[in-house]
């Protein structure tokens, strides 16, 4: 996990929003490879495209900062 993602060219400002994505929202491709888990979470640019999908709320914050970002959590 120490390799940087291009989240793309437009980064306004660094901020990023992390929020859970409950799996029956999901299509049934994404669901088929996380056995086991009830949610997600999600990294989110501030338009609103989803930028990752992650396993748990640690992993999308340590993400987000690996990539120098600053991440906020949504509820």
């Amino acid at each position: 996990m120490n390799e940087k993602f291009d989240f793309g060219p437009d980064s306004s400002g660094n901020t990023v929003y992390i929020r859970r994505v409950e799996l029956a929202s999901l299509p049934d491709e994404v669901r088929e490879q996380v056995e086991g888990a009830e949610a997600l979470y999600a990294v989110h640019g501030v338009d609103g495209e989803r930028l990752a999908l992650v396993k748990d709320r640690s992993m999308a914050f340590m993400l987000a900062r690996q990539n120098e970002l600053e991440p906020v959590s949504v509820h």
